[in-house]
């Protein structure tokens, strides 16, 4: 009789959730369990893994839909605002997940070849593939290690290690090449990108973040949308909303207040755009997500 082959990372991943909820006690490896489908959810994905052993969901980066159920692992290849929905849970089978962060310096580390990352032109940065058997058993071991507080800190780098050599060779390893080396195409793109992120603020400078890019203007805006599947400036309004909303959680803050804050000079504009990207004004959906009536950021 064949046997579920997700079943003990299935087993290892409820046991944990169990004991620690989201934050696991590896650094870097999160949970996820959700009983109901549950969405729009706002989100911003860091360089990491994703997998899925349990329901499905659906995340959107720009115009591209990733879908990625049980047996499915999606990769970030850098750090982009998505927009994602759960489809598929319930109390008797709940959605389960677990993201695992991706250390480019552990990726460069194992390049063999850096020139050849260095030719190739970037990608998007979300790829969904499915999950072979050969990382299924690294990653049930490393699930496992969080259950053996001894051996967690000896042993999981040394299989991080493995499944980031396993990634590199297998379907995304070209995109993870690339984050490894800092003359990459995806990874000077990646360096505008916290540009954006460590000054979302301010006035958007596309001339000043080519320079960080070592690109021509025009040339950075292809790479950039390439990547992203959205301008620059579509991409600092996601994070200035995504840092609005997470403002207006935290307290029952002034909405213009709230505006100003994240770099807006008009209130109306603000609202405008806050409603267009949450389907609320943010005056009523601060109130609604501090009840919890309204989807986590996260």
């Amino acid at each position: 009789m064949d046997s579920d082959p997700l079943a003990p990372l299935r087993d290892a991943i409820t046991r944990l959730w169990q004991a620690h909820g989201r934050e696991t006690p590896l650094d870097g490896l999160y949970l996820t369990s959700v009983s109901a489908p549950a969405g729009p959810i706002h989100a911003v994905y860091r360089p990491s893994l994703c997998v899925v052993v349990q329901g499905a969901k659906i995340s959107m980066l720009g115009d591209r839909a990733y879908r990625y159920d049980a047996g499915k692992c999606l990769i970030a290849a850098l750090e982009v605002p998505i927009r994602a929905e759960i489809t598929d849970a319930t109390p008797e089978r709940p959605y389960l997940a677990f993201s695992l962060a991706l250390d480019p310096a552990t990726i460069a580390d194992l390049l063999l070849d850096p020139a050849e990352a260095v030719a190739i032109p970037p990608g998007p940065a979300l790829a969904v593939h499915s999950l072979g058997a050969e990382l299924l058993d690294p990653l049930h071991r490393l699930v496992r290690l969080c259950e053996r507080p001894r051996d967690l800190a000896i042993l999981a780098p040394l299989v991080r290690r493995e499944i980031t050599w396993l990634l590199l060779n297998g379907p995304m390893g070209p995109a993870l090449r690339q984050i490894g080396l800092a003359g990459s195409p995806a990874a000077r793109i990646g360096r505008a990108i916290a540009q954006i992120r460590d000054s979302f603020a301010e006035q958007l400078n596309i001339a000043r973040l080519a320079e960080v890019a070592a690109m021509s203007p025009a040339t950075f805006h292809r790479h950039f949308k390439a990547v992203t599947a959205m301008t620059p400036v579509q991409y600092q309004k996601q994070l200035r909303l995504q840092e609005a909303r997470r403002l207006l959680l935290s307290d029952a803050a002034d909405v213009a207040r709230v505006g100003y804050a994240i770099g807006y000079e008009s209130p109306s504009q603000f609202s405008r755009e806050y409603r267009r990207m949450f389907g609320a004004p943010p005056g009523r959906d601060g109130v609604a997500i501090r009840k919890g009536l309204a989807p986590p950021t996260a």
